[in-house]
C-alpha cells in the first residue's frame, strides 16, 4: 500500500506532551503520532466506543442496583465477618 505524508506543526507544549507519551509507550515520536492518527481514522474503533458509551449509559443503573458501587465505579469490598 502506498504511503502518504502529513506534516503537522504543533507548539512546543503539545510536542512535549506527545514526546512524553511516546517515550512512555517505548516509541519514537513519529511512530507514536502515526499510531494515534491511525487510531483516530479507524471507523470501527469509533463505532465500538460509541456503542460502548451507549451500553453503559443504558445499563449502568442496573449494574449498580445488582452489584452496588463504592462511588468510584467498583463494587464495595465484602467484609469478612469470620472470627479471627
Amino acid at each position: 500500500m502506498a504511503k502518504k505524508q502529513i506534516n503537522v506543526r504543533v507548539d512546543e507544549a503539545v510536542y512535549a506532551g506527545i514526546e512524553e507519551r511516546a517515550a512512555a509507550a517505548g516509541m519514537e515520536v513519529n511512530e507514536y503520532a502515526r499510531l494515534v492518527l491511525a487510531d483516530e481514522a479507524n471507523d470501527v474503533r469509533h463505532r465500538f466506543l460509541s456503542a460502548a458509551g451507549h451500553f453503559t449509559g443504558e445499563w449502568a443503573g442496573h449494574f449498580d442496583d445488582r452489584f452496588g458501587t463504592d462511588g468510584h465505579g467498583a463494587a464495595p469490598a465484602s467484609k469478612d465477618t469470620r472470627a479471627a
